[in-house]
């Protein structure tokens, strides 16, 4: 496990947080860290069970390393992580894809209505900012969800699954993720809304490659998401 390097000591510098769940991305963890590292920011990857080199390829970089032993889905690992930066006195959390869809040069934009006070919760929308090569099916699917979570969940987003979000530390302590799998996202936005957290959308770039592409959600799988929220919180 290795240490990350600290945010200047600065007064009024908040301590910043990623949370990287990581499941089988060795080929591209290392360009995710490089770009993100260049932040500046206090980085853990929480390797979910990876059969692959993943837990190898984070700990070549100056960052913490934390390991499912088995995969239990981004959900317990993002929780995992964020539980683990509380501990490590993080004012803010930023949740970071392990796969390069995100960009770390939209991160200061992200933090910045939660370091200012006007926003509990910050979220990435793909819809206010841009995506680089989406294709049309993949748009559908995102623009379903998002009606989805305006009707079940009673919440106005142009972004219903982003992984892009920036959470205070009152709002990371509120939030516990129970879905460990995909459905953790629309669980994230109900307790947004069940804990009155102030939240805002923010801009942001989000690049598809065909292997991002690949690991993503189908139209099936996004049916067996909002089917097992659904089930999550009729047995709440």
């Amino acid at each position: 496990m290795a240490a990350p390097d600290q945010l200047p000591d600065r007064p009024n510098t908040p301590h910043v947080w990623a949370v990287i769940a990581a499941y089988n991305e060795a080929s591209r963890l290392d360009a995710t860290l490089r770009n993100l590292r260049s932040q500046q920011v206090s980085v853990v990857v929480v390797d979910d069970g990876s059969r692959d080199q993943t837990r190898r390829v984070a700990l070549a970089h100056d960052v913490w390393v934390l390991r499912h032993l088995i995969n239990c889905g981004q959900g317990a690992a993002l929780q995992t992580g964020m539980d683990f930066a509380i501990r490590q006195g993080a004012d803010i959390i930023v949740t970071f894809d392990a796969d390069g869809q995100h960009s770390a040069e939209d991160l200061p934009r992200l933090i910045a209505p939660i370091v200012s006070g006007a926003a509990d919760v910050a979220l990435g929308s793909r819809f206010l900012g841009k995506t680089v090569n989406l294709p049309w099916t993949r748009w559908l699917v995102l623009k379903l969800g998002v009606i989805f979570t305006r009707i079940f969940s009673n919440i106005r987003v142009t972004d219903a699954h982003n992984g892009y979000r920036a959470f205070s530390r009152r709002a990371a302590e509120h939030i516990r993720i129970t879905q460990n799998r995909m459905a953790h996202a629309s669980e994230i936005l109900d307790r947004i809304r069940e804990h009155e957290l102030r939240f805002v959308e923010v801009p942001v770039t989000i690049h598809y490659t065909a292997d991002t592409l690949a690991k993503g959600q189908s139209s099936w799988n996004a049916a067996r998401i909002a089917s097992q929220l659904l089930l999550g919180r009729m047995v709440k």
